[in-house]
């Protein structure tokens, strides 16, 4: 084989296998910290990590769906179970549970509680980012 068969062989096979890291690098970056559906939504945020079985976790899902709805155009809340959604566990370093993390509309962390939080607490943590 002559030299130059080679040198443009090995040029294609870098060519074709750097081309998957070019197209990722080419796609616009969505932020991991958040469920995709939600990445983008230019509004506050409340997540909330927990488990199904956790005694907290299971006192906090009526009153967050009772938020979800007094707030609804005004603040995502989402819960997040963390054996179902490990890789958003990680990335958000959550600890205990459950963990109620607030972003603001800019997807800023503005606030983060572990543990139990009742309904007024939650309400006066929007009252503090300016929710209405």
């Amino acid at each position: 084989m002559k030299k130059g068969n080679i040198l443009f062989l090995t040029l294609l096979i870098l060519t074709i296998l750097a081309f998957p890291y070019q197209a990722a690098l080419s796609e616009p970056s969505i932020d991991r910290r958040f469920p995709k559906e939600i990445a983008g939504v230019p509004l506050p945020k409340l997540l909330d990590f927990g488990r199904g079985i956790c005694i907290p976790c299971k006192k906090m899902a009526p009153i967050l769906q009772e938020l979800s709805e007094e707030y609804k155009g005004s603040v995502i809340i989402k819960i997040i179970e963390i054996d179902q959604e490990k890789e958003l566990t990680r990335v958000n370093r959550i600890r205990l549970i459950p963990t109620q993390i607030f972003f603001d509309s800019k997807n800023n962390e503005v606030f983060r509680h572990e543990g139990f939080m009742d309904k007024e607490a939650v309400k006066k943590i929007f009252q503090q980012m300016g929710v209405q």
